[in-house]
C-alpha cells in the first residue's frame, strides 16, 4: 500500500509521523504481510520513520499572502511533481497536512482522477474566506480535525468529518514537571526563566526575532537574573537566532543579558515546560503552552500588505489556540502594530510575576486539556483505514 503525504512545516512533520506510526499499527496488527510505503513531502521526523521525502520540507514554509507569489514557480513545480507521481503510481491516498494553499488544489486534482484524498489539520475556513467550503468540499474525501468546533462547522455544510482531537493533548501530561525539564536542559532548578518563540518559519523569526530579544532586554531591567529560553525550530532559525543575539551583543550594555540566553537546537516542549512563561508567535505553539499549562502571551506580525488583506478578512474574534478553544480571550494576543516590546514587556512580566494572573490562566487550561485528548494518531488512522477501504 502506497500512501502519499505532504507536510509543510514543523508542526505537520510531528503530525505526519504520529500518523505514519499508526497507520503501521492498525494494519499491521491484522496483516503482518502487508508493506505500506510512505512518501511525499515530509521533516525529519518522518524521515526518521522510513518516509521517503521528495523535496525539502522548509521549501513550503513561506507565510502571508504576498510572499508565496514571489517563489510561485518554484511552489507549482513541486506541486506537478507530487500530483504526477501520485498519478503514475497509482496511490492508495493522499494525505494533505496543513499547508491548505498548497494541498487542496492537489487534493482536488487527485479526486477527480479517482484517489483517495484526506486533509489533516482544517484550514482556518470557520474564520475567514469561508467560501471556501465549497472548494474543500470537491477536494477531500475525509477532513480531520483537531479541534471540535471545527468538525461541528464541516457537519454543518456536509462534508464528510472526523474530529480526533490532537496528538499534542495525548503526548503532553496533564502535570508537567518543571524541575524534570530543567534538568534535562542542564539548567539550574530554581530561578526565573522565560521561553522564548518567535516562531519556526523564516518569515516569522525575521518578523519577531529581533522584537521578542527587545522585551527579553526590558525584563533584564527589571531581573538581572532571569534566563531566557530560545529553542531554534531547525538549523536555519537557528542561524538567524544567533545573528540577532551577535548583533544585540555588539552593543557592551547588552552583554549581560545575552550571557543570560540559552539557545536550544529543538526541545521546545522541555524548554517550555521548563520555563515560568512564555513569549510565543501565534501558532501551535500557543497550543503547546497551553497544555504545558504556561502563562503567555501570544503576538504576531505579517508584511504590512498581507495584514491589510488578511485582517479584512478574518471573521474569528481570537487568532490564538487557547482563546478559540475556550471562546473568550483568555491569553493576550498582540498583533501587528500593537506588538512592541514595551507592550509586550508589561504583558509578559505580568505573566511571571502576578500570581492572580497566572493561576486564572493556569486554572483554565485543564479543561481545554482533556477536551482534546482523544488519542488523536490511533482515531486518525482507523478514520483513513475506513476511507481507504470504503468502495
Amino acid at each position: 500500500m502506497r500512501i502519499v503525504i505532504v507536510a509543510g512545516e514543523a508542526s505537520g512533520d510531528t503530525l505526519g509521523a504520529g500518523l505514519i506510526s499508526a497507520l503501521r499499527k492498525e494494519y499491521t496488527s491484522g496483516n503482518p504481510s502487508l508493506e505500506l510505503e510512505f512518501c511525499g513531502i515530509g521533516g525529519p521526523k518522518m524521515c526518521a520513520l522510513g518516509f521517503q521525502t521528495f523535496f525539502d520540507m522548509e521549501r513550503l514554509s513561506v507565510m502571508g499572502l504576498v510572499e508565496p507569489a514571489k517563489r510561485l514557480p518554484e511552489l507549482l513545480h513541486i506541486r506537478r511533481t507530487i500530483r504526477r507521481y501520485c498519478v503514475q503510481h497509482d496511490v492508495d491516498l493522499f494525505i494533505g497536512i496543513d499547508s491548505p494553499d498548497f494541498n487542496l488544489p492537489i487534493e482536488k486534482y487527485l479526486r477527480k482522477r479517482g484517489i483517495k484524498t484526506a486533509h489533516y489539520v482544517s484550514p482556518s475556513v470557520w474564520a475567514w474566506r469561508q467560501g471556501r467550503i465549497r472548494g474543500i468540499k470537491k477536494s477531500v474525501d475525509l477532513m480531520l480535525t483537531l479541534l471540535p468546533f471545527e468538525a461541528e462547522f464541516y457537519q454543518k455544510h456536509d462534508v464528510p468529518v472526523a474530529f480526533i482531537g490532537h496528538p499534542l493533548g495525548d503526548d503532553i501530561p496533564m502535570e508537567p514537571d518543571q524541575i524534570a525539564a530543567r534538568k534535562s536542559l542542564n539548567l539550574p532548578e530554581k530561578g526565573r526563566m522565560l521561553a522564548i518563540l518567535p516562531g519556526s518559519r523564516g518569515g516569522e523569526v525575521r518578523m519577531l526575532g529581533e522584537l521578542f530579544l527587545k522585551v527579553a532586554k526590558q525584563v533584564h531591567q527589571k531581573d538581572e537574573d532571569c534566563i531566557y529560553l530560545i529553542p531554534a525550530a531547525n538549523n536555519d532559525r537557528k542561524v538567524q537566532l544567533q545573528a540577532f543575539l551577535e548583533v544585540l551583543n555588539e552593543d557592551p550594555s547588552n552583554q549581560q543579558l545575552v550571557s543570560c540566553v540559552r539557545l536550544f537546537d529543538g526541545q521546545s516542549h522541555d524548554v517550555m515546560a521548563a520555563s515560568d512563561a512564555v513569549l510565543l508567535a501565534s501558532g501551535t505553539t500557543a497550543l503547546e503552552a497551553m497544555l504545558l499549562k504556561k502563562p503567555m502571551v501570544v503576538a504576531y506580525r505579517l508584511a504590512p500588505l498581507s495584514y491589510a488583506i488578511v485582517s479584512r478578512l478574518v471573521k474569528s474574534p481570537y487568532v490564538s489556540l487557547p482563546n478559540l478553544l475556550a471562546n473568550k480571550m483568555l491569553v493576550p494576543e498582540i498583533l501587528q502594530d500593537a506588538a512592541t516590546s514595551s507592550r509586550l514587556a508589561d504583558e509578559i512580566w505580568q505573566a511571571l510575576t502576578d500570581s492572580t494572573y497566572r493561576s486564572r490562566q493556569i486554572d483554565a487550561f485543564y479543561p481545554l486539556h482533556e477536551t482534546i485528548a482523544c488519542d488523536a494518531s490511533a482515531k486518525a488512522a482507523k478514520a483513513i483505514k475506513q476511507l481507504i477501504s470504503s468502495a
